[in-house]
């Protein structure tokens, strides 16, 4: 029993192409199911290293589904399988004789999952040859990206990274494994997951509106971004020109090796001193304004405070400076790993084949090398979600040969048919299931409201004294804490910790966001969390942990720093010399709770098989890495690393790339088709035959003449598509839904959003609907709002056995409290 993998009991059929579909299949591969990859004759249509990577593991399997004989084999297959992955679009499976009812009718109790770029359900988008920019330029991943570019005056701009599928496939391998626990109880299901909803919740922080918000909470970027476009001046800065408006607890700066060097420390109570500290400028600390965060800005004594985002305009330059200097005193790797002791989240910018390449990733997994037979020593991006003490979790085999399962085609075939599920019951995956969620900010809360709307039981449990700001902690609190329930206690005294300890042991997970030794100080090692719940499983996220230990485990560090570490900066940049954050908040925090759930999903999985808890876990800089997939590898002789890069980029070559019709900007996408495409326009067939660099210009110059309407009906057929450039703003005002007006349809729209117009906070905010998991049977529950914080503090004493005498002596003594401040969102 103590050796068996996570998943070594569950058999997955890949029927996936390109991104999305192989990467659920790796996941679910990496953490021990048998997963055999089913490939069309002639082999798989995407030949890449990259698809090599995404296939390690697997077995492959010929077959023709468009035959009699190939359709049922696969059946057959399907009878003696648990899981069937597809990411074809809509109707696809059906027509070869594989949709739901013909899987179902093979196997009641199998467990599908289609990943189509648009839902099914959406017939204007549905049809649409769904490729990863398609659905990045529909939903609005390449308009309006971020605050540097707005001030730039830079619009559109194309990124070739794949966040799209990255989110489709962390919940579509999170919802096999609930669904896969649930079957005993519900029988089997089929999932849809939108790749277009999934990259609309990925995106939530950045469509989410507040009615009325208080300037207090402005970036200088964007309190210059107002300012311009009220007084109707140009958006015209420079790279350079940013730097006046960027926070010097949130910036880049040049170290004595010329290196960019990003501190992202700004918001949590210690932060800032601890970062002026490490640069020898405690004398500066002592000059700067410190006092709650939590008054309302009327109430403060000064400008701003330092435990509070952002530096007000009167110290930002000389703080900013003052730290440039010192840092031009010593080289990258020297602060990194003077940062990392003194607990100041920091990092150096590296490329992302420098990532491949550093000593952190590659000793503590976060970068494994696989023995691949077709590129020698191959260097890939780990596990992206893993069990502590699963062995077999870094032993990959490489890539499967074509048909290689062939010969043990017979030996399944002798095996009986898995057993019909009894269970019928109706709700949700994971209702009963009690969830003790101790994290903040981004990352972590995401677990936790992730996991409600499947039904579970989530008790927020912080601190009575906040040490995050109201930004960090309501702000991105009123998604991030969606449908929990919140006590506060302070957990650094007897009592408080005795409170906790009721709760762990009556829960059956506990989610934190920490380092090793930030959860052991917690008192939450797995021995002590065994001792007191054997049955427990510890969900744990941090930025550099890996399935084993490196030189930075217990550093510290948040989602923006995983983009430096990884090379997503310096690849949104444009280069080392002029690195940038990707312009989404949240990009790699959500996606890494995301990843999260599909860590507790595989342990829900192995203690319903084995009984044991243990810890599940994900991390930032692994899923850095995740949304660069597509070209997150590395061997002797590789194609050079020379993505689109930068602010001007526009697509990836004439036949991916964004264009100007005559009233709008446009997506026009056919990599596979390419000059056939154009030859069957007839505005385009004289420039079927033109190389790369010529036909943009000319293709651009054609484009221009028609609307993206007429286009769209040029494009209609084949695998090529047409989409206008969508905008986060445009898709959440168009799938608005008021909570006022009664329950949501999220099943039915690609996009979907509710304003929750009854808001505890007092004002309404808008808010991404939770749709991006589409079950045909289970429930989706829309999560109510997130409570003040300390809402349910008495509530939940009392439900653990405290008296009401006791509950008050502890809100006295500090131990439990009942609320932050005055206002639910101080102003």
């Amino acid at each position: 029993m103590t050796n068996r993998r996570p998943l070594d009991h569950i058999r997955v059929l890949d029927f996936g192409h390109y991104l999305a579909g192989p990467m659920v299949g790796m996941m679910l591969a990496d953490l021990g199911a048998e997963v055999i990859r089913i490939d069309p004759p002639g082999g798989p249509r995407w030949h890449d290293p990259a698809f090599e990577m995404l296939s390690r593991s697997k077995r492959a399997l010929t077959l023709d589904l468009k035959t009699e004989n190939g359709s049922q084999t696969a059946l057959a297959m399907v009878a003696r399988a648990d899981v069937v992955i597809d990411n074809f679009r809509p109707g696809v499976m059906a027509r070869l004789g594989l949709g739901p009812a013909d899987l179902r009718a093979a196997n009641p109790g199998i467990i599908s999952l289609s990943l189509p770029g648009f839902a099914s359900t959406d017939t204007e988008l549905a049809p649409l040859a769904a490729w990863e920019a398609v659905i990045a330029a529909r939903t609005g991943q390449f308009t309006d990206m971020g605050l540097n570019r707005q001030l730039m005056g830079i619009n559109p701009s194309f990124t070739p990274l794949g966040l799209a599928s990255a989110y489709g496939a962390a919940f579509g391998a999170m919802s096999v494994l609930l669904a896969l626990g649930a079957k005993d109880r519900m029988g089997g299901e089929h999932i849809e997951v939108p790749l277009a909803s999934a990259l609309f919740e990925g995106l939530v922080y950045n469509c989410e509106q507040i009615e009325d918000y208080p300037e207090r909470y402005k970036s200088p970027r964007e309190v210059e971004l107002d300012r311009r476009r009220a007084e109707n001046l140009p958006l015209n800065l420079s790279y350079a020109d940013l730097g006046e408006f960027l926070d010097p607890f949130y910036r880049t700066y040049r170290c004595a090796d010329g290196r960019g060097f990003y501190v992202v420390s700004c918001s949590i109570v210690t932060h800032p001193r601890r970062v002026l500290h490490v640069l020898g400028l405690d004398d500066l600390a002592e000059t700067l304004p410190d006092f709650d965060a939590y008054l309302d800005r009327k109430d403060w004594p000064d400008d701003w405070a330092m435990r509070n985002y952002p530096v007000g305009s009167r110290d930002r330059k000389r703080v900013a400076e003052a730290m440039q200097a010192a840092f031009l005193t010593r080289p990258s790797w020297e602060w990194e790993e003077l940062f990392g002791a003194g607990k100041a989240p920091a990092s150096a910018q590296r490329s992302t084949r420098e990532w491949l390449d550093d000593p952190h990733a590659r000793a503590s997994g976060l970068v494994l090398e696989v023995d691949d037979p077709r590129h020698g020593p191959m260097r890939q991006l780990g596990n992206l979600a893993w069990l502590l003490g699963d062995d077999g979790a870094l032993e990959k085999r490489p890539g499967p040969t074509p048909d290689e399962f062939r010969g043990d085609l017979p030996r399944l075939m002798a095996e009986p048919p898995r057993p019909h599920p009894q269970g019928k019951k109706k709700g949700g995956w994971l209702e009963g299931l009690k969830v003790v969620d101790l994290t903040n900010v981004i990352a972590g809360p995401t677990i936790g409201s992730t996991l409600a709307r499947f039904g579970a039981k989530v008790t927020s449990v912080q601190p009575v004294n906040p040490s995050v700001d109201p930004w960090n902690a309501i702000v991105f609190g009123l998604h991030a804490h969606r449908g929990k329930e919140s006590v506060l206690l302070n957990l650094g005294s007897d009592q408080g910790r005795a409170a906790l300890e009721r709760l762990i042991v009556d829960a059956h997970v506990v989610t934190m966001n920490g380092t090793d030794q930030q959860r052991d100080d917690l008192n939450l090692s797995p021995g002590r969390l065994a001792a007191l719940n054997p049955q427990a499983i510890l969900v744990q996220l941090d930025a550099w942990g890996g399935p084993r230990r490196g030189p930075k485990s217990d550093h510290l560090g948040y989602d923006d720093l995983a983009q430096a570490a990884t090379g997503v900066m310096v690849r949104f940049g444009g280069g080392l010399d002029t690195p940038e954050e990707h312009a989404h908040f949240g990009t790699i925090d959500v996606l890494t709770g995301y990843m999260a759930c599909v860590a507790l999903g595989a342990a829900l999985e192995r203690r319903r098989v084995t009984g044991k808890g243990g810890v599940a876990r994900a991390a930032l800089a692994g899923c850095g890495a995740m949304i660069q997939a597509q070209f997150m590898y590395d061997f002797d002789g590789r194609a050079p690393f020379d993505e689109p890069a930068g602010r001007q980029a526009r697509g990836w070559g004439a036949f991916y790339h964004c264009y100007r019709a005559a009233e709008d900007w446009m997506f026009f996408a056919a990599p596979t088709e390419r000059g056939a495409a154009l030859a069957r326009v007839p505005e385009l067939e004289d420039l079927a035959g033109l190389g790369e660099n010529e036909l943009i210009e000319r293709l651009a110059e054609r484009f221009a003449f028609h609307p993206v309407s007429h286009w769209q009906g040029r494009f209609r057929e084949g695998s090529a598509s047409v989409v206008p450039l969508g905008s986060l703003s445009g898709n959440r005002e168009a799938g608005l839904h008021h909570e006022s007006e009664g329950p949501a349809d999220i099943r039915q729209a690609t996009y979907r959003a509710i304003r929750h117009d009854a808001h505890p906070m007092g004002r309404w905010v808008d808010l991404v609907a939770p749709n991006a998991v589409r079950p045909e049977h289970a429930t989706i529950t829309v999560p109510a709002a997130a409570p003040k914080p300390g809402a349910q503090t008495r509530a939940i004493l009392s439900r653990l056995g405290y008296s009401e005498a006791e509950i008050a002596a502890m809100i006295e003594a500090g131990v439990a409290g009942e609320s932050w401040s005055a206002r639910y969102l101080p102003e």
